[in-house]
């Protein structure tokens, strides 16, 4: 029961998480995010927050942590650490059950595929790096792919009536 006497709905939810709301003061029904999508909410807002933590601290750290990176290839640390704030968002979108977390999740993916094209090209190339960002690059391209594809394909799904 609410504050001012009235029954409250949660809604229903079925076997797969899938939270079917209703709305209060005239809106119909609302989809909540089922499990899977809080999940990976979780993730990408973690990964968010330690992305801008990394590349804050090499960015606007001290000396000594741009001497930890290493041979770091500075447009590579600044585009992760923008990306930071638009995983979040991601994030929130994913949360919140937004279909629109789908193209924001493969803008992201295919963002971090073209510097890390460029990326690769500039270490064929000569350009001192370090191969931890190999790594690091393969599994944010990776995660975000993974994540659009999901998305993309459950909130496809979804406005087809078949979640």
């Amino acid at each position: 029961m609410t504050d001012d006497g009235r029954t409250e709905d949660r809604g229903t939810e079925d076997r797969a998480g899938n939270v079917e709301r209703r709305g209060g003061a005239g809106r119909g029904p609302e989809r909540g995010a089922p499990r899977w999508m809080r999940v990976l909410a979780g993730a990408a807002a973690l990964f968010g927050l330690l992305t801008l933590v990394s590349g804050g601290k090499v960015i606007f750290g001290p000396e000594e942590a741009r001497i930890a990176a290493g041979a770091y290839m500075p447009f590579v640390v600044w585009f992760n650490f923008l990306a930071g704030f638009a995983y979040l968002l991601a994030a929130w979108a994913m949360w919140r059950g937004r279909p629109w977390s789908c193209a924001l999740s493969a803008g992201i993916a295919a963002a971090t595929l073209v510097v890390y094209a460029i990326f690769g090209f500039k270490a064929m190339t000569g350009t001192p790096f370090e191969m931890r960002t190999v790594g690091a690059m393969a599994l944010r391209s990776g995660f975000w792919l993974a994540a659009a594809y999901a998305l993309c394909k459950w909130h496809g799904r979804a406005r087809a009536g078949n979640p």
